[in-house]
């Protein structure tokens, strides 16, 4: 998985999973003569047209989130802009179709094939012998040995983020000719097909230097259909231009500029005529359905020409009436200003006219992450039970159905619907079932009963401290969405039955007791009171610091605040084990791009309620979301998105291994956030990388998914849906799914033509 969403670029990349134990695993699917991977849910969405229906020239303006640090793949602060770029302007051995599955790119290579197995695995590349650098010089065996050298994790001096099968080559040699690279491995690689995509030139591979700091900021020799011609951070803008030594067919475009524009404000930015293409969130969606259905959502409250009349008109009024002058002027101001705001709107409209939404879903899905460190999630059966207790049908459908995509759960945490590896193993963690999770409580001991009252530590502090924080416990229906109210995230209303500590921490219930007869207890017996409980209900979480030795910074758990809510009917179903209440601390990003991941965060409390656990809700800066408490551990549960990949036996290995401890007596997790690993899991991945025979490496990671799944460390939920702004007239660009994008192809179409039928859809 290469790196959203946080898109992190970091998250983009990880996951993690426990040991399933004597877990029984159903059979494979993949032993069923029906190929199990199926078809892609849904299809690329990109306004498909041949390109003799694609006029030559123009600018193609389209929206990054970034101008990338680095312009090298390879460094660890690479993005998804890095890759944009990359994909223009170098070569690669093999591109994604659209069922994610690669594909040589026949542009670069004539054939590629494993010529031998015994004594060693080769793989011999047959180059076009077209393909050549910008500088004119042919791309050969030297620009592959120099991009193993840098990346085989040998030599330190290579500021490398990934050295995955390149560390697995012997040497690298010069075939028959100049076009032949025959590449010999001291170990069999099943993802061969993974390497040299993309192959950057010996001139940036050749010497730590080179690879460390002359790719950051410039590309000098490139060899794709685009050249990159400036990076103007100023203007936060990235221009490719046609490249005129592409042997290729010959880019549409002149140039595509990528500009760094943030998702909140995409909509204006396309209604203002500064792009063409644009992800989109789903605001954006209805807004641009609105216009294409040519609803006018405000119009001018005075006509043109009548301001004067108008303004004189209503300052006579008023001053008739015996209101002062100076009101009179401020209505008329305001009413300017709505006028004004509502004619730049309407005109907004009428230019999102010329646009279209293209819909598909991204290679990435959306998971539940269950941090099995410590805590009441450290027990396999508490995550199984949160497991069974989540309808993912229903959350799929919330986030999907609205925007007329398919809404099935995600099956596999190694692949989606449609890739070769995929098959839908989920049933050997169960579907929902209240009854089977409840059981799966009782049986760790988390039971029925009022925990004793928390008392906060001296000196700790909170968990994302400075973030809002929500409890899951509340007389509404949970399953009700409550996150399009910023409001109804907190309350400061203390009238619930709650009593304030010394500490600020909250004793809530005794409503069993008359009026004042839990203070006088707790007067005449403290020590009675304090052990008992008088069946009272902490707010907040368990005070317990959730560190370990891992940790990067980040706060520990918090207790709620003075002044929050108690809510009500607290105490109905709730569980507790040792006096302690089950409750699981959720952390969420708060950033305006994050609210899907708060509505379903909301559903998905109100599922574990029904079960008696209960969840705290904080949310955090979306800068301190990944760093300060997904990486560091400081989670119960939290939703993040992580991308599919081609080659799962070589990028989910380190998302899923077992965490070891470090020399220093840290733990080295690798991407396993969740902390959740087993021997057996690795053992999978080992073999399912080190085998030759395709089927048999895809029954591997099958049976490697179904383990993982059986231990519940993460629960895919959806797949990510995938929303470009696309002007009418664009040709071969939107919403690529799996499939890579053709650079080349990309443009507006001719005067009088339309796009076709994408061609997966025929």
């Amino acid at each position: 998985m290469s790196p959203h969403g946080v898109a992190l670029r970091a998250v983009m990349r990880s996951i993690a999973f426990l040991s399933a134990g004597a877990l029984a695993v159903p059979l494979l699917a993949g032993c069923s003569s029906e190929d199990p991977a199926g078809k892609p849910l849904a299809v690329s969405d990109i306004g498909f047209a041949d390109r003799s229906l694609v006029d030559d020239g123009g600018t193609l303006r389209w929206a990054v989130d970034s101008v990338p640090d680095t312009l090298n793949t390879f460094q660890s602060d690479a993005d998804a802009t890095t890759t944009r770029v990359a994909q223009a302007v170098l070569p690669a051995m093999y591109r994604l179709d659209a069922n994610g599955r690669p594909q040589l790119d026949a542009d670069y290579l004539e054939k590629a094939e494993v010529v031998e197995t015994e004594p060693r695995q080769v793989v011999l590349y047959k180059l076009n012998q077209q393909a050549v650098w910008s500088d004119g010089r042919e791309i050969g065996a030297a620009d592959f040995a120099a991009q193993w050298r840098a990346l085989s994790g040998k030599d330190t001096a290579y500021w490398t983020a990934r050295n995955a099968g390149y560390d697995r080559i012997e040497k690298i040699e010069r075939g028959k000719n100049d076009l032949e690279v025959k590449v010999t491995f001291a170990r069999p690689y099943a993802d061969w097909k993974s390497l040299f995509s993309p192959l950057y030139p010996k001139d940036v591979m050749g010497t730590p230097d080179s690879f460390n700091d002359s790719a950051r900021k410039k590309l000098k020799v490139t060899a794709g259909p685009f050249a990159l011609k400036k990076v103007d951070r100023k203007d936060d803008e990235v221009t490719l231009a046609r490249n005129p030594r592409w042997w290729g067919h010959p880019a549409r475009l002149n140039e595509i500029v990528l500009r760094a524009v943030p998702r909140d404000k995409r909509a204006a930015a396309l209604a203002a005529g500064e792009l063409d293409l644009a992800e989109i969130d789903a605001e954006s969606v209805k807004r641009i359905t609105v216009a294409a259905k040519g609803t006018q959502s405000a119009t001018p409250l005075m006509g043109p020409g009548s301001n004067l009349g108008a303004a004189d008109a209503l300052r006579s009024w008023a001053v008739a009436k015996g209101t002062d002058e100076e009101a009179a002027d401020e209505e008329i101001s305001a009413r300017e200003k709505q006028r004004k705001e509502a004619s730049a709107y309407a005109r907004q409209q009428q230019v999102l006219r010329g646009f279209e939404v293209r819909r598909s879903l991204e290679p990435a899905y959306t998971q539940l992450a269950l941090n099995g460190a410590e805590g009441p999630l450290a027990d396999e059966r508490v995550r199984r039970a949160v497991a069974r207790a989540i309808d993912r049908e229903a959350l799929a459908s919330v986030v999907l159905t609205p925007l007329g995509l398919p809404a099935e759960p995600v099956g596999s945490h190694l692949a989606l619907s449609g890739q070769a590896a995929y098959a839908d193993n989920s049933g050997a963690l169960g579907g929902q079932d209240t009854a089977e999770a409840q059981a799966l409580l009782a049986d760790a001991g988390w039971v029925p009963g009022g925990p004793l009252k928390e008392e906060k530590k001296k000196g700790e502090k909170a968990a994302g401290s400075k973030g809002e924080k929500t409890s899951s416990d509340s007389s509404s229906d949970p399953s009700a969405d409550s996150s399009s109210d910023p409001s109804a995230d907190s309350s400061a209303d203390s009238s619930s039955g709650e009593e304030e500590s010394e500490d600020g921490t909250y004793d809530i219930g005794e409503d069993d007791k008359a009026p004042g007869e839990a203070d006088r207890e707790k007067k005449q017996d403290p020590k009675k009171h304090r052990e008992s409980g008088a069946g009272s209900k902490h707010l907040a979480q368990d005070g317990k610091q959730y560190t370990n030795k891992l940790r990067q910074g980040g706060a520990p758990g918090a207790y709620a605040p003075r002044g929050t809510a108690a809510p009500a009917g607290a105490a109905a179903g709730a569980l507790a084990k040792d006096g302690k209440p089950l409750t699981l601390r959720f952390v969420l990003p708060s950033g305006p791009g994050s609210q899907t991941l708060r509505t379903v965060a909301d559903r998905i409390s109100g599922m574990l309620q029904k079960v008696g656990i209960r969840t705290e809700i904080t949310k955090v800066a979306d800068e301190s979301y990944f760093k300060d408490h997904i990486a560091s551990g400081q989670f119960d549960l939290a939703l993040y998105s992580w991308p599919a990949s081609a080659f799962p036996a070589t990028d989910a290995r380190p998302i899923y291994a077992k965490p070891v401890p470090a020399a220093d007596g840290s733990l080295n997790v690798e991407q396993n956030y969740t902390r959740v690993g087993t021997d057996q899991v690795d053992q999978l991945f080992d073999q399912a990388v080190s085998t030759l025979d395709e089927d048999e490496s895809r029954g591997l990671i099958r049976k490697a998914d179904s383990r993982i799944w059986a231990a519940a460390g993460s629960i895919p939920l959806y797949q990510r849906p995938q929303l470009t702004a696309a002007r009418k007239n664009i040709a071969n660009a939107g919403a690529f799914g799996f499939q890579t994008p053709v650079y080349e192809d990309m443009g507006f179409l001719k005067k009088g033509t339309h796009p076709a039928a994408s061609p997966t859809e025929k």
